[in-house]
């Protein structure tokens, strides 16, 4: 595509696109395109302008060839831009503002002075309105306040002072929705599903299929731990599905044939066969900016004191009002304390700043599901790990299969591998990549598979039962025995890795060594969080003891617990949190999910179980511990600024209020100051947080 270079320097360029205009979508496409490129650092797309910045490092050329290969009907790129961008969201927000501002530019300005007194009037009308509904409840809030100011104006003929209450007051109305639908947005869009393959039944068996590829009407098998992919009715099966994500309830429910099932829930126990009904899941993101703004999630403590305050304050600052027109006779001096109401920037600054928060979380790829779990963030003192796939890294590797039965390795691997990928956990991913990368084929030849959380998985494979999971479930539970004459090799097995124990027929048939690198940050990001105020950092795994060892040294931790239950993890954070301390837990498997749900909360990595991320309250996505200083950060410093703009607020206005009464300044100076205040308040809560020293 055709396009000039405006402005250039190192690392920077800035190019113009040679077209008449350029729309939204095309943005987003262009957009999206640049950053698509692993040199492209960053790239914005002013549509507007027929604009792009890109920021890139390497080679100059290899971004202006990028450039020129560029064509909006490639369908290659059409793939990359995701339903909703927030692009179209931004512009609708930035036209009202720009509006607003326009609008009383020319009614102050350019209107003669009996047209803009009648304009003001019939504005007031709508103000004066709300004052009186918010009476209904019997109860005085900032809107009655709002509007006897405005009327009280308009009596005393000070139209200009109306008009600027009102224009004040439209201009913070425009900034807290577009902040607020913002944040939402962010926060729906990181949310959404992000699957790419599903069981589709194909006559006897089931195939793994891109989802693209599944038709209305096809069934789809969803099994314990899986996130169900598309909206649909139960064909056959039962099982409790956990649909938090959407409908805010806290238990799973039982679904059965007939019920409805959406796209996004988790399937905590059972089996379901789903008839599709939306290949798309298109209304889930609707679905899930309704429960957000539906969800007192968002609520933080913080937030609900502010608004219980605000509402307290009201019937005081009118009392004030009245008190000192009683004592001076000066409605001047009591139309001062009208005009200044702290309710107005309490109810606005403090939901920003939860709000920005959470924005600026998302930008870290940290999704936070509500305000009050960046709080209880702040305030932990002690944090939860579990070993694998948190604290190791996310891939394991499986580096041998000792074999117990006579049969090749490969062999063992490949019915391990057939076994492991119906479930999602970091090891099973391990199994299942190495038999790919060997080019075994697995193709379904067992019946039923079932799963025991924490445990492992049982199935029968011509009539013989086979089980694989923790040396407690083979041995103890399955009551599997070790071959006769392979004691000795049993016992020598290879110390540093992880054991995957394979059974037959009630036999060992194979352990499968899995080595589970530390990531290379941890012991890094370990130390960062004990400076940034954690006083006490846990490990608790269900490995052996000697493993849970060798990682708590490597990373720093001296408290760890090994070979625990998913309920030991959770009666831990339970005895923590009744000895009056603030826990926070990171795990990312299914067995991790009960201790997730009893912290104050309950951090997942996003490339665990479904179930995992679907019961935590925020999710990592990216692929470093470090994210986690980023993310205390982040709250401590939203604690500390809603703590500023309380006391902001109320002692400017306690200021303007004594200045009032003084007759130092006059009601529409009052008003003035007090809405700018606020305003400024406000926008300096939209900032980033991080930016701040």
């Amino acid at each position: 595509m055709k396009f000039t270079i405006k402005h250039e320097i190192p690392g920077r360029l800035r190019v113009h696109m040679k077209q008449k205009s350029m729309t939204l979508h095309q943005a987003d496409l262009l957009q999206y395109y640049l950053a698509s490129f692993s040199q492209v650092q960053d790239a914005k797309v002013y549509e507007r302008t027929a604009d792009a910045v890109i920021l890139y490092t390497g080679s100059r050329q290899g971004v202006l060839d990028a450039l020129r290969r560029f064509h909006y009907q490639d369908p290659g790129i059409e793939e990359l831009v995701p339903e909703r961008t927030g692009r179209e969201l931004n512009r609708t927000y930035q036209d009202k503002l720009v509006n607003q501002i326009l609008l009383r530019g020319i009614t102050k300005f350019l209107l003669p002075a009996p047209l803009r007194t009648l304009y003001t009037g019939i504005r007031a009308l709508t103000y004066i309105s709300k004052g009186i509904k918010s009476l209904k409840g019997m109860k005085l809030r900032v809107e009655f306040l709002d509007a006897t100011a405005i009327t009280v104006s308009i009596l005393r003929r000070d139209f200009n002072t109306a008009g600027s209450v009102m224009f004040l007051l439209n201009v913070g109305e425009v900034l807290e929705e577009w902040t607020h639908h913002k944040s939402v947005d962010d926060l729906a869009r990181s949310m959404a599903l992000n699957i790419e393959k599903v069981w589709l039944k194909q006559g006897g068996t089931e195939v793994l299929v891109p989802i693209q590829k599944v038709a209305e009407g096809d069934l789809v098998c969803v099994r314990m731990g899986n996130m169900i992919p598309l909206d649909g009715t139960v064909y056959s099966g039962e099982a409790m599905v956990n649909q938090s994500s959407l409908t805010g309830e806290s238990m799973p429910v039982k679904k059965g044939p007939g019920a409805t099932v959406y796209a996004g829930t988790v399937l905590e126990e059972g089996e379901l066969f789903v008839k599709v009904r939306h290949t798309a899941g298109a209304t889930r993101y609707e679905k899930i900016v309704t429960m957000i703004e539906d969800s007192e999630k968002l609520k933080s403590s913080l937030e609900s004191k502010a608004s219980r305050l605000a509402d307290a304050l009201v019937p005081y600052s009118l009392g004030g009002t009245i008190l000192t027109w009683l004592v001076t006779r000066n409605t001047q001096k009591a139309l001062s304390i009208l005009m200044v109401d702290f309710s107005c920037a309490l109810k606005l600054a403090m939901p920003i700043t939860v709000l920005s928060a959470m924005r600026e979380s998302s930008t870290h790829q940290i999704t936070v599901k509500g305000g009050k779990y960046l709080e209880a963030v702040a305030e932990a003192d002690t944090i939860l790990f579990d070993k694998t796939g948190t604290l190791t890294k996310a891939k394991p590797v499986v580096t041998d299969v000792i074999p117990f039965n006579g049969k090749k390795p490969d062999e063992l691997l490949r019915i391990a591998a057939c076994l492991e990928e119906h479930f999602p956990h970091s090891m099973a991913t391990a199994v299942v990549l190495a038999a790919k990368q060997k080019g075994l084929s697995h193709e379904e030849m067992h019946s039923k598979v079932e799963y025991i959380v924490a445990h492992g998985i049982s199935s029968y494979i011509n009539g013989e039962r086979v089980v694989i999971g923790s040396p407690h479930f083979v041995f103890d539970d399955e009551k599997c025995a070790v071959p006769p004459g392979m004691e000795e090799r049993f016992d020598t097995l290879p110390s540093h890795c992880s054991h995957l124990y394979l059974a037959i027929g009630g036999k060992l048939a194979a352990v499968i060594c899995i080595e589970d690198p530390l990531r290379p940050e941890a012991a890094g990001a370990v130390e960062s969080l004990r400076k940034a105020g954690f006083q006490r950092i846990v490990m608790m795994t269900g490995d052996s003891s000697r493993t849970a060892k060798a990682i708590a040294d490597q990373v720093g931790i001296t408290e760890f617990y090994a070979e625990v239950m998913p309920e030991d993890k959770a009666a831990y954070v339970k005895k923590i949190k009744d000895n009056g301390h603030k826990v926070i837990m990171i795990g990312d498997g299914i067995n991790d999910t009960p201790a997730l749900s009893a912290a104050d909360a309950g951090i997942a990595i996003s490339e665990g179980a479904a179930i995992a991320r679907e019961v935590a309250d925020i999710t990592i996505s990216a692929d470093d511990l470090y994210e986690l200083v980023t993310l205390k950060k982040i709250s401590a410093r939203m604690t500390k600024r809603i703590q500023r703009n309380y006391h902001s607020v109320i002692g400017f206005n306690l200021g303007l209020i004594v200045l009032g009464v003084a007759g130092v300044l006059a009601p529409a100076t009052s008003a003035l100051l007090h809405n700018t205040s606020t305003l400024l308040i406000s926008l300096k809560s939209m900032t980033n947080l991080l930016e701040e020293p």
